[in-house]
């Protein structure tokens, strides 16, 4: 191996070890502030508990839909926003940033979705996502290098959440066992249409 060559390789050599580092760091990041973020709900829930009174949750930022009914016999407009949404089959699934726009999309197709709060795509192909490197080569000019950096940005909403979003593909569900009972009841009517809040999982 020439000298030029070999500098070639031990600078990617410590190029991968500062990454490896750098991830390692962000994925303990995230886990102290989910950690803390936690501690202190309860900690406001207990507080309020003493007063006499009750801790209302914050509004919720994301969600996860998922189309329950097939959008072929159904109004134009309503096909088009779950075709907006990304639900173009039945049992598929995306997550959604809550807002005025969405809710009022929402509202409009909730007889042919059920959605709740949850506890990739690259180069317009399916791939799987063995590697953060398929995660970096996608996003990284968000900052967005791993799978931690990925699902931070998707779990808290943060200012690249579109693209992250974008980047993974529409989740394929399988069938719940049994099929789906009241697709065109409302969850609180015990069907299967509707918000579900956090009992989506």
């Amino acid at each position: 191996m020439d000298i030029g060559k070999k500098q070639e390789v031990e600078a990617k050599k410590k190029k991968n070890a500062e990454k490896r580092k750098l991830i390692y760091s962000r994925a303990k990041q995230y886990a102290k502030e989910y950690e803390e973020q936690q501690k202190e709900l309860i900690q406001l829930k207990h507080e309020a508990k003493l007063k006499g009174g009750f801790y209302v949750d914050p509004e919720v930022k994301l969600i996860f839909i998922i189309c329950i009914r097939g959008i072929n016999a159904m109004h134009p407009k309503t096909r088009k926003i779950l075709q907006l949404l990304r639900l173009r089959q039945i049992f598929n699934g995306v997550f959604l940033k809550v807002n005025k726009a969405t809710m009022n999309m929402l509202h409009r197709v909730e007889p042919y979705v059920t959605m709740g709060t949850p506890i990739g795509k690259l180069n317009k192909q399916r791939t799987a996502l063995t590697d953060n490197s398929i995660v970096e080569q996608a996003l990284g000019k968000f900052g967005i290098i791993c799978m931690e950096d990925l699902i931070h940005e998707i779990m808290t909403v943060g200012p690249h959440f579109k693209e992250a979003n974008n980047f993974l593909w529409p989740f394929k569900l399988k069938a719940p066992f049994g099929g789906l009972k009241k697709k065109r009841n409302h969850y609180v009517e015990r069907g299967d249409a509707g918000n579900r809040e956090n009992y989506i999982s």
